[in-house]
């Protein structure tokens, strides 16, 4: 039953975002661009432990992997300039998992555990 809840707010927040989306694509910016899964998932995550070290644990995983995250947005707006949605969704994902590899790369090669 908390399973449920919790996909429930999820994503009733999801469902607020896209439609906000169709009224105001700066307004949908500023809320999507709010970490709220983030939010989300640390409230659920505390509730459920109350063990602020985990959540600290996720805060700080959570920025190490944003960096890469924005090859996703640099990627897709270039990509719909020359093929569709669909293919230009397909290649921002391929870019952002190229990214991710090559972030993690960089980060052990480095010296940094993640």
């Amino acid at each position: 039953m908390e399973l449920l809840a919790k996909a429930l707010v999820s994503g009733a927040i999801v469902a607020l975002a896209s439609e906000v989306a169709r009224r105001s694509s700066l307004l949908a910016a500023v809320l999507v661009s709010l970490p709220l899964t983030s939010i989300l998932v640390m409230i659920w995550l505390y509730r459920d432990t109350q063990d602020t070290r985990e959540v600290t644990d996720l805060s700080w995983s959570i920025l190490w992997v944003v960096i890469p995250s924005f090859a996703f947005f640099i990627a897709m707006p270039v990509a719909l300039r020359s093929v569709g949605f669909w293919p230009a969704l397909l290649i921002a994902c391929a870019t952002t998992a190229v990214a991710y590899g090559l972030w993690f790369g960089l980060m052990r090669s480095l010296g940094f555990n993640l």
